[in-house]
């Protein structure tokens, strides 16, 4: 081919379009970590993969090859969530297991309290991510470890996780009750004692705010697991209806 034909063929192929590079990749990690941003702020109905993608000023095809769908990724968002739970800061072996069970059931409780709006998602999914599965884990040992049997203690963690996310997910509406709090507590003092004489003597107390019945209601479950424990540790075996 002649030096004029090489010329000739390269104008040619330098007129044909360029094919568009694609989007350039973006890292897992900070595709979850700015979908539990956009639930923080706006709450969890605020997220969806076209919502996600803009945020990243990507398209939703790049998210895609990271999870096949919404549910994937918000498994990944509720376990980002459990990766700030500081289950190291609790001394489980200097404590006895009651404080150690009650220290664990705050720190995860207290971190949710750092996501209010996305606690709810918790609703959604069973969480099995690693960190999730590592502060189930430490919760787990630490019944075990101290007499409980392997039903028992299953059954014990699931209670207390349960009473956590429970209450978190009540979160999301802390102001709100706050507010509601003050009125409903005019309205109990301003009842007929004559009609409802329980309400009006206790009145002084209700309502109480979420945090207190969080852990009032974690005292409650701390000393019945201590009753189940004693019973088991002296061979007796619960009734069952």
């Amino acid at each position: 081919m002649s030096v004029d034909e090489q010329r000739a063929r390269a104008g040619a192929d330098a007129s044909k379009p360029r094919r568009a590079l694609g989007r350039p990749a973006i890292p897992r990690e900070r595709i979850v970590a700015t979908a539990l941003q956009i639930v923080d702020e706006e709450g969890p109905d605020a997220l969806s993969m076209r919502t996600l993608a803009q945020r990243l000023e990507s398209g939703t095809a790049t998210l895609y090859r990271h999870f096949s769908d919404r549910s994937e990724l918000v498994a990944e968002v509720v376990d980002l969530m459990f990766a700030d739970v500081d289950i190291e800061a609790i001394d489980v072996d200097g404590l006895v297991w009651q404080d150690a069970a009650r220290g664990l059931a705050r720190a995860m409780f207290e971190n949710f309290a750092k996501h209010r709006h996305a606690a709810s998602l918790l609703a959604d999914t069973v969480p099995i991510g690693p960190h999730a599965l590592e502060v189930r884990e430490k919760c787990l040992e630490l019944l075990l470890a101290n007499g409980f049997p392997v039903e028992l203690a299953a059954r014990a963690y699931v209670a207390l996780a349960r009473h956590v996310v429970g209450f978190a997910i009540q979160l999301r509406n802390v102001p709100a009750e706050q507010i509601d709090a003050a009125l409903l507590s005019t309205f109990f003092h301003t009842l007929d004692p004559a009609a409802f004489q329980a309400t009006h003597a206790v009145a002084d107390f209700l309502p109480a705010s979420l945090e207190e019945e969080f852990a009032f209601g974690l005292d409650l479950l701390i000393d019945g697991l201590v009753s189940l424990h004693d019973r088991h540790v002296q061979g007796v075996t619960p009734a069952r209806d």
